[in-house]
């Protein structure tokens, strides 16, 4: 019995990036990635495992080495119009958030269960880790493109910042490409 159940819900890609290692946060806009066991080759968040952030403080102290599940950072093209009018600003530019690819087409994106899967006709298969909560970094980024702006990313993304995600079967993913979303079958926790 299989415990990822294929969806009713296809997503489009819109829009990819690539975020240098070393760098800022702002991604580089691309047509294509190609897309190993370790994430991009170059970016920021590349490799199989990582030192754990303060994502984890609760399980590890900080730099502990860890998987690497946080490879990728995926947004909704919906949820970011949603951001941009909470911030009175006409669109955002992807780029400035870290984005790594940006989708179209899968509704309240942002809290779809964490190890859902999404997967290109090609096999590529992406893993969601969970919800991205919103910080500090992509505001900056903003606030250097539009001064002001900034210190509302971080209020306005609440609930509407995407997910990590990391590679569970490698290839190559371009804009236009469409990807099957798969759920676990399990209930949700009751606590």
């Amino acid at each position: 019995m299989p415990t990822l159940t294929k969806s009713e819900y296809m997503a489009e890609i819109t829009w990819l990036g690539h975020v240098p290692a070393g760098g800022s946060l702002r991604a580089q806009p691309v047509e294509r990635l190609e897309l190993s066991f370790g994430g991009i080759a170059g970016g920021r968040h590349e490799g199989e495992t990582r030192p754990s952030c303060s994502r984890v403080l609760d399980l590890y102290p900080r730099d502990t080495e860890i998987a690497n599940v946080r490879q990728l950072t995926i947004l909704s093209e919906e949820e970011l119009a949603r951001i941009a009018a909470a911030m009175e600003t006409p669109a955002l530019d992807p780029a400035l958030l870290g984005a790594t690819a940006v989708l179209r087409g899968l509704p309240d994106f942002t809290h779809v269960p964490p190890s859902s899967r999404l997967q290109a006709g090609s096999g590529t298969t992406l893993t969601v880790d969970m919800e991205n909560l919103p910080c500090v970094l992509p505001g900056r980024e903003i606030e250097a493109e539009t001064p002001g702006l900034g210190a509302l990313f971080k209020p306005s993304a609440k609930g509407l910042r995407g997910v990590t995600a990391w590679v569970e079967r490698p290839g190559a993913l371009a804009v236009g490409d469409r990807l099957q979303l798969f759920v676990p079958t399990q209930r949700p926790w009751r606590g």
